[in-house]
Order: structure tokens, then sequence, then C-alpha cells
């Protein structure tokens, strides 16, 4: 009896350098678990790609020609809500990182990073969970210090006290495995609580939910 082997991560890639596009889509491709399905080389072309092909991630730069990576990934994410979003750049700065998280992308890393790290880093945005690089987490805070506290969000005296605590791990950045065992409960279980504060917090991905908790002063 023959089992069928996993369905490969679908990826599009989208960088307005050609030489980096080729690379980024090579270095994907080559790992068996993940299939390049369409390349683009600005915003507009990475929206039609990612209509056309429904992936699981879109790893996108941040400056790109017609649509920056900024202005895509608030589409994509609004869109396509299936797709999630890497972002990639060389340009390690606060704007940055602090938009494109607020516009709903799962990840943040600059291109400097390893061949191994990037295909991690797609798998990892894949499987619903966060990612950011050590200065992109310093940044986030940083930025989220800087603009002060704001108006209390209306779902947050919504959540339950597990609700709440889920919140706080993933703010923590532990994924699915250690919330679930720090809390003792199964991983099934911090993915419908999980769930729930995203509905109840109107938020698209697990980064904007650290945004959320910092930002109200959950976490400092």
């Amino acid at each position: 009896m023959t089992t069928d082997a996993p369905k490969a991560v679908s990826v599009v890639v989208a960088d307005d350098q050609p030489v980096v596009l080729a690379g980024l889509a090579a270095m994907i491709d080559s790992d068996p678990g993940l299939a390049v399905v369409a390349t683009a080389s600005d915003g507009e072309a990475l929206l039609s790609e990612v209509a056309r092909h429904c992936p699981d991630v879109a790893v996108v730069d941040v400056r790109m020609p017609r649509l920056d990576g900024i202005g895509a990934t608030r589409r994509i994410c609004r869109e396509y809500p299936d797709t999630r979003v890497l972002i990639l750049t060389t340009f390690d700065l606060d704007e940055y990182v602090y938009d494109a998280l607020l516009a709903g992308a799962s990840g943040f890393l600059l291109k400097d990073v390893p061949a191994a790290r990037l295909i991690e880093a797609v798998r990892i945005v894949a499987d619903g969970s966060m990612l950011l690089g050590p200065s992109a987490t310093r940044r986030l805070v940083h930025e989220v210090a800087a603009r002060g506290a704001t108006a209390p969000h209306p779902g947050m005296n919504d959540l339950s006290d597990r609700e709440r605590e889920v919140l706080l791990a993933v703010a923590r950045g532990l994924s699915n495995a250690e919330i679930a065992a720090e809390l003792t409960v199964s991983e099934n279980t911090v993915k419908t609580h999980i769930s729930q504060v995203l509905r109840k917090l109107e938020a698209r991905s697990r980064v904007q939910l650290v945004i959320a908790a910092y930002d109200h002063g959950l976490v400092r």
C-alpha cells in the first residue's frame, strides 16, 4: 500500500532585480517540500500571480515598481487571506518593519540570510507561525514604544482568560507546540484559541497579535 507524498508548499517570489529574483526562486525551489509556481518583478504582477495560483506563501521584496511590497502585502492579506506573506529586503529600516507587519505580513527577513534560513522561514510562515529576525523584533518593539499606547482595542476585553494567556505566549514568540506544552493542552486546542483571538481582535496574522499585545501594554 502506498501513501501520497505531502503536497509541496506553493510559493510566489517577487523582486524587481532579475538576478536576485532568479536566485531567490532557485534557492526556494531547491527544497523538495517547496515549489515556486510563479515569479514577479513588480507589485502589480505579483497580485496577478497570487490571484492566478493562490500560493501558500508570497515572498515579497519591499521596494518594487508600480506597487511596492507594503501595498502589495496589504492587498494580498485583504483579498487572498490564505496566502501568507514573507517580506525580504536589504533595507533594515524601522518604517519597513512596522508598516509591513501592520499590512499583515507573517514574517520579515533581510536578504543576507543563508539559503537554509530562507527555506526554513518559508516553511515557518506557511505553517501559520510568525517569523521575525532579531533586528526586526527589536525595531518593532522600539517603534511600538515610541508611538505610545493607543486606545484599548475593543476586542481585547472579549478575550477569555485562556485566550489572553495564549495571546501573551504568542507575543513572547512561542510556537504552537511550545504554547501547548506550556499550557498543557493539545496543539489543536492552541490553534483554536489563536483563531478566536485573531477573530476577536480583527487581526490577520500572529504578528499583528504581537503588535496588539505590545501596543496595549500587555507585554513590555
